[in-house]
């Protein structure tokens, strides 16, 4: 695929740039309350300024319902987006309307506007081609070149992701380039051993990157909600732990297949419970105690590792090569239950590995726990995105890039 690095070559002053970002941040409210991926894409969108583009930047946040909901306005991001710039953001308050074609029509070079959630327009996630390529088209005429560089995003056969790359010239921005390039180090030549870190709330969405990485881990560290699933299976009850009872069959199957490859399954030894899910907003004392991962008492809930699985993993962690940690230990939003992402967080800063944080909760926890982004290897911006890739799937949004 062609790189933003040979579109500035190229020459961009003048010429109106479609930036496809991620600006999918977390609001209260109207405050944004991580702002990291609206920082990963600033490299991308400040270049394209100076060298006199017209940049016309384009996201989505949250699931609406295809029409305009003020609850998932991206006006904060386009503030904060101005803020990180150190310039004026023009806000366009639709997304194809009269105030979108207005407002791309008075950039100068070197200006930025962003446009209004995209998902407020039903043809961007539409499963119907012509209703998605309808939406394209007129994306397509506030433009002159397209520039992909929401990574959270390709994943996605959406009309900004997918159908627009083909009716402009398009190119990967520094994000993208980036984030291909690391994955591309977790699947290809990787450097042994290979360790990764699956937590999460639900085992079944983390079954298809399991069963790929079945063929190329040397050893898998399982946490969080899923591994009450992974627990059961091995015939220990687990009280009124998160369950997906369904699933119990093919995590067998996966615990077979890892002991016949020789791939190391490592599951807690300690949990830490409490009786009932905890308060997150008030963060009330939820009356934790750690048992044994195969003596959870009924009524009990885990919702943490405890401090021996801490201790186990750190070690399973020291001597890797390549780590990737996708998912958190535990309910990290609460004090009483963050130590074991924190645990995890720490090892990949001790170990002397390649360490990737593959996004969504994962990255969030490492920002929210205070540790420094830039001490780890990578930090992906797209969970989903990032195991699809490691799946092996093809991703729309990346097939959309390739000429």
């Amino acid at each position: 695929m062609k790189t933003i690095d040979e579109l500035l070559t190229e020459g961009v002053a003048g010429r109106r740039v479609f930036v496809r970002a991620d600006l999918n941040v977390p609001l209260d409210g109207t405050t944004i309350t991580d702002d990291g991926r609206i920082r990963a894409v600033l490299p991308t969108v400040a270049k394209l300024a100076e060298a006199g583009a017209r940049v016309v930047v384009a996201s989505h946040l949250g699931r609406p319902k295809g029409a305009p909901d003020p609850a998932f306005s991206l006006a904060p991001a386009a503030a904060r987006l101005g803020e990180l710039l150190g310039a004026d953001v023009a806000f366009a308050t639709d997304t194809v309307g009269d105030s979108a074609r207005s407002v791309v029509a008075g950039l100068t070079d070197g200006q930025v506007a962003v446009l209004e959630n995209l998902r407020f327009n039903a043809g961007e996630t539409s499963k119907d081609d012509a209703e998605r390529g309808a939406f394209a088209d007129r994306l397509a005429e506030l433009a002159d070149v397209y520039v992909g560089d929401g990574f959270g995003a390709v994943h996605r056969k959406h009309a900004s992701v997918f159908d627009l790359p083909a009716r402009l010239p398009h190119y990967a921005g520094y994000l993208i380039a980036t984030e291909v390039g690391v994955l591309k180090k977790l699947t290809t030549d990787v450097e042994r051993p290979y360790a990764v870190v699956l937590g999460g709330a639900k085992v079944s969405d983390k079954l298809g990157v399991i069963d790929h990485l079945l063929e190329r881990a040397d050893r898998i560290l399982i946490g969080g909600g899923m591994a009450y699933t992974f627990l059961k299976a091995q015939g220990h009850e687990v009280g009124s732990s998160l369950l997906q009872e369904d699933q119990i069959p093919v995590v067998q199957e996966y615990l077979r297949r890892a002991e016949e490859k020789g791939v190391e399954f490592v599951l807690p030894v300690d949990v830490v419970v409490a009786p009932a899910f905890p308060d997150l907003k008030t963060k009330a004392p939820a009356h934790p105690s750690t048992v044994a991962a195969d003596a959870i008492p009924a009524g009990q809930m885990g919702l943490d590792n405890g401090p021996e699985t801490n201790k186990l993993y750190a070690s399973k962690l020291a001597d890797a090569a390549t780590v990737f940690w996708n998912g958190p230990m535990g309910v990290f939003e609460h004090p009483d239950f963050a130590d074991g992402t924190r645990a995890v967080a720490q090892a990949l800063l001790d170990s002397s590995a390649f360490t990737v944080v593959g996004g969504g909760d994962s990255a969030a926890a490492v920002r929210i726990l205070g540790f420094d982004e830039n001490a780890f290897g990578h930090i992906s911006t797209g969970g989903g995105a990032s195991l699809e890739y490691l799946e092996g799937k093809t991703l729309p949004g990346l097939a959309a890039l390739e000429d």
